[in-house]
């Protein structure tokens, strides 16, 4: 069907303000689509786009309680841990042995924290110096590199994390492994996007970044939303829409009213002066409200095509985040040193369903969006949740933690557990790559060939 599906891309656009749409099927196709123009490049089979995107939770998982036990396959019984995602299970697969030996220590000895974060989309190993930064492109850049024209920006990188260091962090290595999981090159990170403001800013604003603050300045000295600005526009193509697209239309305007509610509520508690930059904090004061604004941000990006590339960094490796609001007050990374002790166990077991539980509500999001071709973004989506060390108390590499949400446009078979029995995650990476159309790529970090039984 690929040629037959064309995307219908639309923008309401106002001053200061360009709002990028979802597919409807009552506009008429415009020329020079994505399923025209893009033939086996980030489509489905059906000619939808295809969206790809990594999740990263920091320091690992108690292994006795993320791995299923007993059979794998579509019988299995899901873990504590997972739980959260028990009534989602035909959404997602379950990967055991994957590894990622390029985290290992080898002669580099401690550092496990910025290897792990630093090698996680990249599978090459780092180079341990504070100044001297040397690693390789992440695997989510060597798609964007490829298929970025197709779309208003080529990747997006956010973080629910707005801790930053300089210099050296983790055992002698530079910050920058430990607060990056995107690499444009092996010397130079993606930064990541940590204010949820200057995240919607540059999805719903235009100009340079200068331009956007002014037009914030602008907006909020009026106290009128991005959507009053396009209100004329927006009433104009409701008289062109069928009844379904006109439903589909007020409740995607709805969500992005409610998203810049909640970054508004955020921005109360900073200084609402903006004239410099940075711009005031806004980061949500529950970290639970944090990470999902960052999650709805990158589910309208996936939802109006304006990328098909994205990562999320939940925190960093090593990341000492108190969880007060479950009711733990000591710091994840103190917690994952537990040596075994079950009552700090049993702490850092919380931790991980908390994880879980946040990316269950970005599954069914993603699952409730109906995309151009009536599947769901979800199912036209390969989405990696996973933390680039294994067992945090040991520090390992091998066995991460992943799962893997979707469909793929149907080439993935989601709900099942499957053991791939200790192969680099670079075969993943490359089955990504593959998928995207990038059937060139042959080699990626140290992989062995494309994973297969996915």
């Amino acid at each position: 069907m690929i040629g037959k599906i064309k995307t219908r891309r639309a923008f309401l656009r106002g001053v200061g303000t360009c709002i990028a749409l979802p597919a409807f099927h009552s506009l008429p196709a415009t020329l020079g689509t994505a399923a025209e123009s893009t033939v086996g490049l980030a489509t489905t089979p059906s000619g939808a786009p295809l969206r790809s995107a990594f999740l990263f939770f920091p320091n690992g998982a108690i292994p006795r309680s993320f791995w299923p036990q007993g059979e794998t396959g579509n019988n299995y019984s899901i873990s504590p841990t997972l739980e959260p995602l028990a009534e989602l299970r035909n959404k997602f697969q379950i990967v055991k042995g994957l590894d990622n030996v390029s985290a290992e220590a080898g002669p580099d000895g401690g550092g496990d924290h910025a290897r792990g974060n630093g090698t996680f989309l990249t599978s090459v190993r780092i180079n341990k110096s504070a100044t001297n930064i040397r690693a390789g492109i992440s695997i989510d850049q060597v798609i964007a590199n490829r298929i970025g024209h197709l779309t208003r920006f080529p990747s997006i990188e956010l973080a629910s994390d707005p801790r930053r260091q300089s210099t050296g962090c983790d055992s002698g290595y530079s910050c920058a492994y430990q607060f990056n999981i995107s690499w444009k090159s092996e010397f130079t990170p993606m930064a990541t996007e940590h204010n949820p403001r200057m995240a919607f800013e540059r999805m719903f604003g235009v100009g340079s970044a200068d331009e956007r603050l002014q037009n914030l300045k602008r907006r909020r000295s009026e106290q009128r939303s991005v959507l009053d600005y396009v209100l004329d526009n927006a009433q104009a193509m409701q008289r062109r829409l069928g009844q379904q697209d006109q439903r589909k239309l007020d409740e995607y305007l709805s969500g992005v009213r409610t998203l810049e509610k909640q970054i508004q509520r955020a921005e109360s508690f900073g200084d609402p002066d903006i004239s410099g930059v940075p711009t005031p904090d806004g980061i949500p004061q529950s970290h639970e409200e944090y990470v999902e604004t960052m999650f709805e941000l990158m589910a309208l990006a996936f939802q109006t095509d304006s990328t098909r590339v994205a990562s999320l960094m939940m925190g960093h490796d090593g990341d000492n985040r108190s969880f007060d609001f479950i009711n733990i007050s000591e710091g994840h990374h103190d917690l994952t040193h537990h040596q075994n002790r079950e009552e700090r166990m049993v702490k850092v077991e919380q931790i991980d369903r908390w994880y879980a539980q946040q990316f269950a509500k970005f599954v069914r999001r993603l699952d409730s969006i109906t995309d151009v071709d009536g599947q769901s973004v979800l199912h036209n989506s390969m989405i990696l949740f996973g933390s680039g060390n294994a067992d945090g108390n040991r520090h390992t590499h091998t066995d991460l933690p992943l799962i893997l949400a979707g469909s793929a446009g149907g080439s993935f078979t989601p709900g099942r557990f499957v053991d791939h029995g200790g192969v680099p995650l670079a075969d993943l990476y490359l089955k990504f790559a593959a998928l995207n159309g990038l059937s060139d790529i042959t080699e990626f970090g140290d992989s062995k060939g494309v994973l297969q039984d996915v």
